[in-house]
């Protein structure tokens, strides 16, 4: 397939004083570059493919030593292990993923196993579809967030690439290197060649385009590669300087809305439970949780419940009638706090990526992503056009959570500003309970009204079939713990 390699099959070379003329003024320009990259912190992703996998891996080596190591994350692609493969798929790349001011080069990539599987004929074509579609929406996530996207590919024709893997194949030294790659690159040259232009055509997106190389002659592939990474880093330092912090559009006034009627007001607030039938209802869901998360266990499926809520509403009380009826192997609990110095370093996205639990266990967030579009909203820490495309990255994140294995619960805990108000002035006088009691408490109550505008939005635009909310009658704290308890078995019993 010719296409979108045509243009990188014109014989272009560098001769070796030309290479070595133009070497010392690339590599300076790429450190200087990388300085000014520590000072504009935005994080790059450089990715390298190629049919020609020992090119590739010279690119690799190349960058290596021409960038400095030490602001360099680097990943080679490899089958993903265990603990990988008891998580979603893109889990691992998170992981992988530079700071910002940092940058992270891949050999190979979240392409790897699609493109090889779809060439052996092992993914139809339709799953590989869905596959570059899941890369485009975590591609734009993060250059929504500022990363800057350099892709590269390598395209060798047929013919040199065969009398490569002769040349090299026939160094002793070299033998161990290639020969994985003389099967597959050989075997599958015109599958992979094919499967790959539509790849690029799919995936080469504004944010996030590919660059076909020429890379039959290894001089020319260098310089290449170095002018293009120069190019675009030099292009995205220009504009994030030009616009200071990168921050140029200011937040829009949160809970704005023609209507003050949300999905909250139709909750039944007067529902109560008395203490014997509270006893009884409990101690039900408390005894199936224990037989369904051996079940979860056994099937190795996972379970992520998160809560949100008004402060005070019980989120904690709930939580703790959940982990009653768990072994302690078999859930973790993460109160979700302000993001750390790394965290903000990092897409918002990243440190809840990085804390979700193997198959079989229990993660438990207090609190949750849902902070984007709560009090990074309402409180103006993020843009507007941040918290806005976030609805669209929540669900995507949940999604792929579900197709992973996991069973996705979601609470929201519902009372009155009177029943809040009544809990804060009792927390007054409970010393195990005064520490959770601050100014900050009493001033969001002022904020109350665009809290509840922005949970309605976040409620209608994230009740997807794959993770629905649950509304929780707080009023009543008893009401709401059987709920949650008896809403949690059901949610798992029928993903089960």
């Amino acid at each position: 397939m010719r296409g979108v390699f045509e243009t990188a099959e014109l014989g272009r070379e560098l001769s070796p004083s030309e290479y070595e003329g133009e070497l010392p003024e690339l590599r300076t320009a790429l450190l200087k570059a990388q300085t000014r990259l520590g000072h504009a912190r935005f994080p790059v992703v450089v990715l390298i493919h190629g049919v020609d996998t020992v090119g590739a891996n010279e690119v690799f080596n190349v960058l290596h030593e021409w960038l400095d190591a030490r602001y360099l994350v680097s990943r080679a692609w490899e089958p993903p292990t265990d603990e990988e493969r008891e998580r979603p798929a893109y889990w691992r790349f998170w992981q992988w993923l530079s700071p910002r001011g940092e940058i992270a080069l891949f050999l190979g990539s979240w392409y790897t196993a699609p493109l090889l599987a779809h060439a052996t004929g092992k993914m139809k074509a339709a799953a590989f579809e869905r596959e570059l579609e899941r890369a485009v929406a975590f591609e734009k996530a993060l250059s929504d967030d500022g990363a800057l996207f350099v892709k590269f590919w390598l395209h060798i024709p047929r013919r040199r690439h065969k009398e490569r893997l002769r040349a090299l194949t026939k160094e002793e030294s070299l033998r161990y290197r290639v020969a994985k790659h003389v099967v597959k690159s050989s075997a599958l040259h015109d599958e992979l060649l094919q499967v790959s232009g539509r790849l690029i055509t799919k995936t080469s997106v504004e944010s996030a385009p590919w660059t076909v190389v020429e890379a039959a002659d290894p001089r020319f592939r260098n310089i290449t590669v170095g002018r293009e990474l120069l190019r675009a880093l030099e292009e995205h330092l220009a504009i994030h300087e030009a616009n200071g912090d990168g921050k140029a559009r200011e937040p829009v006034v949160a809970g704005e809305s023609s209507d003050p009627h949300t999905v909250l007001d139709t909750l039944d607030l007067s529902q109560k439970l008395d203490p014997k039938e509270y006893k009884d209802r409990l101690s039900s869901a408390q005894r199936e949780l224990v037989k369904l998360a051996y079940k979860l266990e056994k099937r190795e499926r996972s379970a992520i419940v998160l809560f949100e809520g008004w402060d005070a509403a019980g989120k904690g009380g709930a939580i703790r009638r959940i982990s009653a009826a768990l072994d302690a192997h078999q859930y973790r609990i993460i109160p979700v706090a302000a993001p750390t110095e790394e965290e903000r370093a990092h897409h918002y996205l990243w440190r809840f990526w990085r804390q979700l639990p193997r198959r079989g266990r229990f993660t438990i967030y207090d609190r949750s992503w849902y902070g984007r579009v709560l009090v990074e909203r309402v409180e103006h820490l993020a843009r507007d056009d941040e918290w806005r495309r976030g609805y669209r990255e929540i669900n995507d994140f949940e999604e792929q959570l579900v197709r992973g294995g996991g069973i996705v619960v979601k609470y929201w805990l519902h009372m009155s500003q009177d029943e809040q108000l009544r809990r804060f002035e009792a927390r007054k006088s409970e010393p195990w309970k005064a520490y959770k009691l601050t100014d900050e408490d009493y001033r969001n109550r002022k904020k109350s009204p665009d809290y509840e505008l922005a949970a309605n939005e976040m409620i209608a635009r994230t009740n997807t079939e794959y993770a629905p909310w649950t509304l929780v009658e707080a009023e009543d704290k008893r009401v709401a713990r059987v709920k949650v308890l008896e809403t949690l078995c059901r949610r798992i019993r029928d993903a089960l």
